[in-house]
């Protein structure tokens, strides 16, 4: 087999077996639109921290569920109800210091842009704007491209350090632009999140490589 035909083949087997974005495993049907996008960066500000990804999307969905889907919303309610439902998610270990992140950062969000994130988008660099938003940081910033690219595609390919890590795993080259060839556009995201989960979970990894 062709090395390029090597390639594709296992970006498409990626795709196949670990290819569902963090997104919409939370629940989120991300569109450029503000209650999506705002609960794609409570989703990343979760994710970033040394915490089970599943863990993390549970507690997403928890405050989501709780009706903590909008930055109004998350500014309103109290510091307990957002600490309660972290909990309920499993989000033990930052579940205080969190919730005051997340109240912060709703404000915040409600202040600058009127709680819509694309006029972040209009207002300047997003890379550099979302990094001033509480709790959210360089890995948070991240997580929000890798999954954004599809919505926001001026970000793509966006392959970031924990995703060309999985590409190194799994055999693929660890460049943004040679994985942004393999798959459509519209896949970006899942190829980035499916990286992702080879380069944390090693059985995964050797599921994909014994498939491809």
């Amino acid at each position: 087999m062709a090395m390029g035909d090597r390639y594709a083949s296992v970006a498409h087997t990626l795709l196949d077996q670990q290819g569902t974005t963090f997104a919409t495993q939370a629940g989120i049907k991300l569109r450029d639109t503000p209650g999506p996008l705002y609960q794609l960066l409570v989703l990343a500000h979760l994710l970033s921290a040394r915490i089970s990804s599943d863990i993390a999307v549970a507690a997403a969905r928890a405050l989501f569920d709780a009706g903590m889907r909008d930055p109004r919303r998350m500014a309103e309610a109290t510091w307990q109800q957002r600490v309660d439902a972290l909990g309920e998610g499993g989000y033990r270990r930052y579940d205080e210091r969190t919730a005051t992140q997340l109240g912060a950062a709703a404000e915040l969000v409600n202040r600058e842009y009127g709680g819509d994130l694309r006029r972040m988008r209009e207002a300047g660099d997003p890379k550099k704007l979302l990094a001033e938003i509480k709790g959210i940081g360089p890995v948070g910033v991240n997580i929000f491209l890798r999954e954004a690219q599809g919505v926001w595609p001026e970000f793509a390919p966006y392959f970031d350090r924990k995703a060309l890590e999985g590409a190194e795993r799994v055999g693929l080259p660890k460049s943004a632009g040679a994985l942004g060839r393999l798959v459509a556009e519209k896949n970006l995201p899942r190829l980035a999140a499916a990286l992702v989960r080879v380069a944390l979970h090693a059985d995964a990894a050797r599921e994909v490589r014994a498939a491809a």
